[in-house]
């Protein structure tokens, strides 16, 4: 996982935390349930580049969006699917 992802869940987790305690928690379960089911199968979520698929979380608007790299899969980003649409493109 890159950096900037991590950033990503933790600033989220702060937001959702001040809406509500424990909606940051439950945040941060959803999006390592996607993790965990593209870890599963990393090949059934859509491809929304040539490199870069997404997995969208159940209940928040969010997806993380990976690349398969040689033998591992790297997040690149957790992004708000209602914000700034390719500002995590120049990762890498």
């Amino acid at each position: 996982m890159l950096p900037q992802a991590r950033e990503e869940i933790r600033e989220a987790h702060d937001f959702y935390e001040t809406r509500s305690p424990g909606l940051g928690r439950k945040f941060c379960l959803e999006v390592a349930e996607a993790i965990q089911k593209i870890k599963e199968s990393p090949l059934t979520w859509p491809g929304i580049d040539d490199e870069t698929r997404k997995c969208s979380t159940r209940k928040f608007k969010y997806g993380v969006l990976y690349r398969l790299e040689a033998d591992e899969i790297v997040v690149v980003a957790v992004m708000d699917l209602r914000r700034r649409p390719g500002y995590w493109k120049h990762r890498r």
